[in-house]
């Protein structure tokens, strides 16, 4: 009963209204044209869902409630696996999200085969671009972090710094979250020079 109440407020109570059209016997089209804007329009109302079970888990994250943010990311997983495929690239931010809940509820287990999901999928796009690159390691930093091992944290955020500054720019606000970090490790080591430089920067 204690995880439906928590399914409910995390994300059906926003989706309810979108799951009946998606998941439901779909019309059945005479034309061509008709069956092509029927495909279409559940396309769109996936991607629909999608995004709102994305921004609710986010902002499930940001208000410090990792576990009322696992079902919302969860639902952004099976709709993006069902419009995209198992091995796309739109699958890694919801990997992300999954590993950064799960970390935040102490299931480092968990997180840990989120992160290897989403650095698999990396790992087979060639042309991945820099930014989700940036944000898997920013993802794999903050999670070494969460294990107490630092020198992989610092390792994983340079990397996070390195290729989003190369997808946007040296004083862009997508660098800052990994100063930012690192920063903090630098504190936590007692290296206070290191750390101001890098606050200064953020």
């Amino acid at each position: 009963v204690s995880h439906q109440r928590t399914d409910w407020i995390s994300i059906h109570g926003h989706i309810c209204h979108l799951l009946i059209p998606v998941l439901g016997p779909q019309p059945c089209f005479h034309s061509e044209k008709d069956r092509k804007h029927g495909k279409e329009q559940l396309l769109r109302r996936q991607e629909s869902l999608i995004a709102v079970a994305l921004s609710t888990a986010q902002a499930f994250l940001w208000a410090g409630k990792p576990l009322e943010a696992i079902p919302a990311a969860l639902q952004a997983l099976h709709f993006s696996s069902r419009v995209f495929g198992s091995g796309s690239v739109q699958l890694v931010p919801v990997y992300l999200l999954l590993a950064e809940a799960s970390t935040g509820t102490g299931h480092f287990r968990q997180a840990a085969k989120y992160l290897s999901q989403a650095q698999w999928i990396v790992l087979q796009t060639p042309d991945c671009s820099a930014a989700l690159q940036s944000k898997l390691h920013h993802g794999l930093g903050l999670f070494s972090v969460a294990e107490g091992n630092l020198d992989q944290a610092l390792y994983h955020l340079a990397n996070d710094v390195y290729l989003a500054t190369a997808e946007f720019g040296l004083s862009s606000v997508e660098v800052s979250g990994g100063y930012f970090h690192m920063a903090n490790i630098f504190f936590r080591q007692n290296k206070m020079d290191a750390a101001n430089s890098l606050y200064t920067e953020v």
